[in-house]
């Protein structure tokens, strides 16, 4: 048994013990005759008991078998109740009340029935506190196994959210360091900072709303080296953030998908403009872009499999205290993100 089980059952056996002795002793000052009773009823209803909840229920009744749980539970029955009227008749009777010998035999069907009843009260009352116990772990168990699994599902979910990412900017750093541009050093730096917020942030429950913005900042630039100066992309805060808290990586996917609807054969204008807004309750993310149609199919660039993850994150570490909205137009396309703030 566990150590939460052991200390269970010293302190019900324990007050059923008391019970016995001081509380029934109490009335007729019968101190010594208690003691001796409990001594020994005590231990027959930890027997009953015992039998009946460890090994009774999981042998037979758990597994289905109910007939064989019932017949052994009678055949017990009669054995704890036989047992108890003994001890009354053959040592209490003579010893304190030798008188009643006369007035019943032993197999005296009243009495044989308020032992049972005397026995079985106490097992189903321990039975009673054993199954609430039982039942309490196993919600914990549960608990814990859906919080583990939720986990293993976020972790998941954050590493597919740039699967390509670093094996392109590695692309793109070589090919500015070959040439000797003077940008490869601050991008080195920027992809540092992206990498440490990777391996340290993003396990946290919660980070700064600044923390992200940077990183968000650090993605773009390394990103913008794609498109050679061709990618407009502003960012705008309209009420100071160093308050606001949230989960970590949670507008990367926006800003991934407004890069992958820019994405085209054309040389149409590109850009990216991100806002920010708060309030008392909620956080406001709205990043707005061009959609450039591509030239070989004439089909626009669809949200793609960054979003659904960062709807179904959405779900696991806000649920109802999210909004978001994805309105595509002819040449634009609107994501819309409210998360509620004060929670």
């Amino acid at each position: 048994m566990h150590n939460r089980e052991v200390r269970f059952n010293i302190y019900f056996w324990l007050i059923y013990f008391l019970y016995e002795w001081l509380g029934l002793a109490s009335v007729g000052d019968e101190f010594d005759r208690y003691f001796e009773t409990a001594c020994v009823l005590v231990p027959l209803s930890f027997v009953a008991s015992f039998f009946t909840v460890k090994v009774l229920v999981p042998r037979f009744f758990v597994t289905g078998r109910r007939k064989e749980f019932w017949l052994y539970l009678l055949l017990s029955a009669l054995v704890f109740t036989l047992a108890r009227r003994g001890f009354h008749y053959f040592y209490i009777y003579p010893t304190y009340l030798p008188h009643a010998l006369e007035e019943m035999p032993y197999l005296y069907w009243p009495k044989l029935l308020i032992d049972l009843v005397n026995i079985y009260l106490i097992v189903g009352l321990y039975a009673m506190f054993h199954f609430v116990r039982e039942l309490y772990r196993q919600q914990q168990i549960s608990a814990a196994l859906k919080q583990d699994k939720v986990e293993t599902e976020l972790q998941l979910l954050k590493s597919q959210v740039h699967p390509h990412f670093m094996f392109n900017t590695l692309n793109n750093i070589y090919a500015l360091a070959e040439n000797g541009d003077a940008r490869t050093k601050d991008l080195i730096y920027r992809l540092s900072a992206f990498l440490s917020y990777n391996l340290y942030e993003v396990s946290a429950e919660t980070v700064s709303l600044e923390k992200e913005l940077e990183f968000i900042r650090n993605y773009i630039e390394l990103e913008r080296v794609r498109y050679d100066g061709e990618l407009d992309i502003s960012m705008n805060l309209f009420q100071t953030m160093g308050d606001v808290r949230i989960s970590p990586m949670l507008v990367l996917p926006l800003v991934e998908n407004a890069l992958k609807h820019s994405l085209g054969d054309e040389d149409a204008q590109r850009w990216i403009r991100m806002d920010l807004t708060r309030d008392d309750a909620w956080l406001t993310i709205k990043i707005e872009n061009s959609v450039v149609e591509d030239r070989s199919t004439g089909a626009q660039k669809s949200s793609g499999l960054g979003l659904e993850n960062l709807k179904k994150r959405l779900e696991i570490l806000y649920p109802k205290a999210y909004e978001l909205q994805l309105l595509e137009e002819e040449v634009s396309f609107m994501a819309i993100l409210k998360i509620k703030t004060n929670r």
